[in-house]
């Protein structure tokens, strides 16, 4: 029997979500209108990720240009073919807005399909998806680069034991045992089959093997862990041959305070890394922030409110001074250099050795994003990546697609990272009952 090939009409945003995503079809068309070309033109003068994957994006198709006529079809290398498809007044479905450019991209797909052709447009926007449903087009989202959100690694495991085995735990420093199976830097907590209050706490060394967390990591910055998660995570932020650590939880679950607490004391005290570099991305709840008044560093440091709440409240607690003192304090951090804010936009591109790197609210990030800032990382360089894939702003991300949670996917099991899910606020009990019930 034949196979039918699908004809696979790519809106604008699956190529800036993903620069690759044109090699993702195999042996099937891959067709752009030409609405898309001119919206990367409108993209790549952009100096940020978005520009990038849009210059990215042009240059492969430019290559392909080389092989043959875009407009006829290209072949691609795994099988597929690229058509580049310009729009005529005269399609089907150009009863719609057609000064809309999501319209002009649907009526593409939608002439195809009045072909015959069998046609599945891919688009990260839902809006979108849901016109091209309602013009009988099938439409699916891009899921090269998805997860399952509600199956997704904890980090910790719970295995229900004799109790001999747990006093055997207690008396070595590190247990064997052929019925163990568990992911490199997985925690794990034995339990009594016959008394659950009778219970070990480690994390796995081997697949068969685990260790006691170690006693120096028992509090970070005069920080006590309140849970057996928290306790976990700091396990992780210290443990000088852990390279990259995430953390995702509810608001008030304690990721970034316990982040930072771990980097201060890793650059401050233990004089592991020269510098604390703490990022995030900028994706604005209002206004842009081009909008900020004063400069650069003015406007980041506005963004970045909620990373100085967090030194500002660890300074008092390690050194009991008064509100102006800390701050002289802090200020003092970051004219030494040892403490410093950066815009993600101007981490690429940078080899960033020897520092205790922070990116918070990681969940607004592509997965493209996550690996070209992971990438920066050089020689005796500790990433931690926090979040909370329930709280997304990026319209094209969501709880499966983002970066966050794609890393966690992806790199679970390798030996150099580790992962916690915090799942319990422990912030105050109103922001425990927001997070709960609003």
């Amino acid at each position: 029997m034949k196979k039918v090939r699908k004809y696979f009409v790519l809106d604008t945003n699956v190529l800036l979500h993903n620069p690759e995503s044109i090699n993702s079809f195999e042996d099937n068309f891959v067709i752009l209108p030409m609405t898309v070309i001119e919206e990367l033109d409108n993209f790549k003068r952009h100096n940020d990720e978005l520009g990038r994957s849009a210059r990215h994006v042009i240059r492969q198709l430019d290559q392909l240009r080389s092989k043959g006529s875009l407009k006829d079809g290209v072949k691609m290398e795994n099988g597929g073919t690229l058509s580049i498809v310009v729009e005529k007044k005269d399609m089907p479905g150009t009863f719609m807005d057609m000064s809309v450019p999501d319209n002009r991209i649907l009526a593409v797909a939608h002439s195809l399909h009045a072909q015959g052709e069998r046609v599945i447009f891919v688009s990260k926007d839902i809006n979108s998806r849901l016109k091209g449903d309602a013009l009988g087009i099938e439409v699916m989202d891009f899921e090269k680069q998805k997860c399952n959100f509600d199956e997704l690694y904890t980090g910790w495991t719970e295995k229900i034991v004799p109790a001999e085995i747990i006093d055997q735990f207690y008396k070595t420093e590190t247990l064997t045992n052929p019925d163990f199976d568990f992911l490199a830097n997985e925690f794990v907590i034995l339990r009594n089959q016959d008394n659950p209050k009778h219970s070990g706490l480690g994390r796995a060394v081997g697949p068969k093997s685990i260790a006691h967390l170690n006693s120096k990591f028992e509090a970070v910055w005069n920080i006590h862990p309140r849970s057996k998660e928290q306790r976990m995570a700091v396990e992780l932020l210290m443990h000088p041959e852990i390279d990259l650590v995430t953390l995702i939880g509810r608001a008030g679950t304690g990721k970034t305070l316990l982040a930072i607490a771990a980097g201060l004391e890793c650059v401050l005290h233990q004089g592991n890394y020269e510098k604390l570099l703490v990022s995030r991305p900028i994706i604005p709840m209002g206004k842009d922030i081009g909008y900020l008044p004063g400069t650069k560093d003015d406007k980041l440091n506005l963004w970045m409110q909620p990373i100085f709440d967090n030194l500002n409240y660890l300074m008092r607690l390690q050194h009991k001074l008064d509100e102006g003192t800390v701050q002289q304090k802090i200020d003092r951090l970051f004219k030494d250099q040892q403490i410093e804010l950066e815009a993600l936009t101007y981490i690429r591109g940078r080899s960033i050795p020897k520092q205790y790197i922070i990116i918070d609210e990681a969940q607004n990030l592509t997965p493209h994003e996550v690996k070209t800032i992971i990438s920066r990382a050089g020689e005796n360089t500790k990433m931690i990546l926090t979040g909370d894939p329930n709280q997304i702003d990026n319209p094209y991300l969501d709880s499966s697609s983002n970066g966050l949670s794609y890393t966690i996917e992806k790199l679970k099991g390798q030996p150099l990272y580790g992962h916690v899910t915090l799942s319990k606020s422990e912030r105050s009990p109103l922001s425990a009952i927001a997070a709960d019930f609003l």
